[in-house]
């Protein structure tokens, strides 16, 4: 039986393969962040309508018209998951194995073959050769990179009992590891699409499981607080929306790092700038993201780091379903190394000093695609 699905998986992915082989030795400097449009929380996705649009990118299309949410490419990425699905069928890994296969992928690399990652990773799952998955050339082929994620997986005991998250984070051991949960439901749609196409896969390997049919888990999600701040309508940039106000059961630390960040509000960004003198004539006294929240909770009395890249290791992580006023949350970059930090104020608020030529600003957190939070009180 297992020699049949392997040549299943041979036959049947040689097509994916050949068809998808330019977009997935391309990879750009954007790769990750390219996702910015997806939404923290996809729980009502038209299975149907993904199942559509993924039989249109299998079948030729360029993906110009095709529109998958949570997908900016997918014309690059439906292939690559399109091998995934197949990988797993191929080694008799069931259906929730192959969600969680997915699942992991869009968190690691939106689905795309990097040919960089944090310090050596590596491809869909930002494996990383010093730590025994494999050469680079092995990693970067997308088959081998998802035989060696199942083989990971299928050693893990109990994987199945788990929810999605865990048993990705038992396998990638992130320091992120809420994060994968965002995915589960797009993960779930796209298995369950890509499947179809191949003989068999709607009934093969598992896919009858004790899973088969089932939402996905409830656990600890990586979707957004439930106010994403849309109530507020458009914030002129450098204001405080009408209505807002610091939550009353704020740390009181937070609430006075949030208090200072606003006072910073309408001055220019500067990259490198120290935020010590934000309003005085000194670009250099200006803010960047970062030295905006190091400023913000050195007023309060608590320590941060310099830059964004070392700011994501202060604190613990936590869920970006659970923040709090005073949280830290990243994004742009990878989840290990962002590009990016604001504070969350509450009210689904988040204040950040976002880039050259724009101001300290109030941002609704529906426009943040979420890496990681910390919280550092």
């Amino acid at each position: 039986m297992k020699a049949l699905a392997a040549s299943i998986g041979v036959v049947f992915l040689s097509p994916i393969l050949i068809a998808g082989t330019g977009m997935m030795l391309a990879s750009s400097a954007d790769a990750v962040q390219s996702s910015g449009s997806f939404s923290n929380c996809l729980t009502d996705i038209d299975t149907d309508e993904v199942a559509d649009q993924v039989t249109k990118i299998l079948d030729g299309a360029s993906g110009k018209n095709v529109h998958i949410e949570g997908l900016d490419l997918p014309a690059e990425q439906v292939p690559n998951a399109a091998t995934i699905v197949a990988a797993g069928l191929s080694l008799d890994v069931p259906r929730k194995g192959r969600i969680v296969a997915l699942a992991t992928a869009m968190q690691e690399s939106r689905l795309r073959n990097l040919n960089y990652g944090d310090r050596d990773s590596l491809g869909l799952f930002q494996q990383r050769p010093s730590q025994g998955w494999g050469s680079a050339q092995q990693i970067r082929d997308p088959v081998y990179a998802s035989e060696q994620f199942y083989k990971h997986l299928l050693k893990v005991n109990g994987w199945q009992q788990m929810t999605v998250a865990q048993a990705a984070q038992a396998v990638q051991r992130s320091a992120y590891p809420d994060a994968y949960a965002q995915w589960e439901s797009l993960a779930t749609a796209l298995q369950d699409a890509i499947a179809k196409t191949f003989p068999g896969g709607g009934t093969h390997a598992g896919s009858n499981d004790a899973d088969q049919g089932k939402q996905p888990s409830t656990g600890t999600t990586g979707c957004a607080p439930g106010q994403d701040g849309s109530g507020f309508g458009r914030i002129p940039e450098g204001s405080i929306p009408k209505g807002y106000a610091i939550p009353k059961d704020a740390d009181p630390k937070a609430r006075k790092a949030i208090e200072w960040a606003m006072h910073q509000l309408g001055t220019l960004y500067q990259w490198g700038g120290s935020c010590t003198d934000a309003h005085g004539p000194d670009p250099m006294g200006r803010c960047d993201c970062s030295s905006l929240m190091q400023q913000a909770y050195a007023h309060a009395g608590v320590t941060l780091t310099r830059t964004t890249y070392t700011q994501v290791n202060e604190g613990k992580a936590v869920s970006p379903a659970q923040l709090k006023p005073g949280d830290l949350i990243f994004s742009r970059g990878t989840a290990a190394r962002p590009e990016h930090v604001g504070m969350y104020m509450g009210e689904g608020l988040v204040i950040e000093a976002p880039r050259t030529t724009k101001p300290v600003r109030i941002t609704p957190i529906k426009d943040w695609t979420i890496l990681a939070a910390r919280r550092v009180l």
